[in-house]
């Protein structure tokens, strides 16, 4: 049996599914659902049961990471006192493929009861689900991707994607930023690359700083001992004009008639890359080191008096990516 072949069906199958579903997407439905998430001045309250309710609680994450405030609430359990969660502020997001579901269908009047807006996400409009939706977001799929067109698993990825698609949506209205996101996840990796800023991680005390009028053997003293591979050549004004590395020491010993008494600038990088932008985010930093295949990125002020250096290896422990 070839396996490789079953899985390349199964995602053939699936990205097919989606393909589709975009095209025929309806543009007055989706702006519909925006804009009733959009107005309302409580939380996007997600359900559903079995397949539908593990896409419904990755989606309320999803809404609520971006901008929206957003719970899972299972049916069951607002059948047995936690429907008073939902209160007559909130917008009602529920999925059931089929529209059937029971578990689903018995809080269902109880929502409309209080004049709550209900968007439903089902494969028939006519089904119990999206007679009492106030707007149905159609999921239609051809064929499952299992074998028996049996098991969730088309309509369970086209139901999440049109999850994301209406979150996107979503922080496109609300012109979610990179500094909004970075505020929802102050830790783990995402926090690490959306919240950390190159004036949090830069080195400002004791930096390895000589003259321009300095020798090569100055140089390479000070290199040693500020530990960082580099050293930072500044002239009368304190200006940053050159660095020399160990690499560019290396060069300097194999050029001829080498001294050490010679100066500095003869062997330094002159102009080198600087940033005067130490609320860029560490991550971007990262980043510009690694395309200028640099070691040592240092911070300075418009002027180009020296504030601080950043060096790869500290960006490394901190876990930023």
């Amino acid at each position: 049996m070839n396996y490789k072949i079953i899985a390349q069906e199964t995602l053939n199958i699936e990205a097919q599914t989606l393909l589709s579903a975009a095209k025929n997407i309806s543009d007055d439905v989706f702006e519909q659902a925006v804009e009733m998430i959009l107005t309302c001045k409580g939380k996007l309250i997600i359900s559903g049961v079995g397949k539908s309710g593990l896409i419904g609680a990755k989606m309320a994450a999803t809404f609520a990471s971006t901008g929206t405030p957003s719970f899972f609430l299972h049916p069951t359990e607002a059948l047995h006192g936690d429907l008073g969660m939902i209160s007559e502020n909130d917008v009602v997001l529920a999925i059931s493929y089929s529209g059937e579901s029971e578990e689903l269908s018995s809080i269902l009047p109880h929502i409309k009861r209080f004049g709550i807006p209900l968007i439903g996400m089902t494969k028939n409009q006519n089904s119990t689900l999206g007679n009492y939706s106030d707007l149905v977001i159609q999921v239609e799929v051809e064929r499952e991707a299992c074998p028996l067109n049996i098991a969730p698993t088309s309509s369970t990825t086209l139901t999440l994607a049109l999850g994301d698609a209406l979150a996107v949506c979503l922080m496109k209205a609300r012109d979610f930023q990179k500094q909004d996101f970075a505020s929802f996840h102050p830790g783990g990796a995402l926090g690490k690359k959306l919240f950390i800023k190159v004036k949090n991680l830069m080195q400002t005390q004791n930096l390895p700083i000589i003259s321009q009028d300095a020798q090569v053997k100055d140089a390479i003293l000070a290199i040693s001992e500020g530990r960082l591979g580099t050293v930072l050549i500044e002239d009368k004004e304190h200006k940053l004009v050159a660095l020399m590395s160990d690499g560019d020491v290396r060069r300097a010993l194999l050029s001829e008639n080498f001294s050490l008494e010679e100066s500095v600038l003869k062997y330094a990088t002159c102009k080198p890359l600087t940033i005067d932008d130490d609320e860029m985010l560490a991550s971007d930093a990262l980043v510009l080191i690694e395309a200028k295949k640099i070691q040592l990125l240092v911070v300075t002020d418009k002027q180009k008096h020296i504030k601080g250096v950043l060096h790869i290896h500290t960006l490394i422990e901190k876990g930023i990516s």
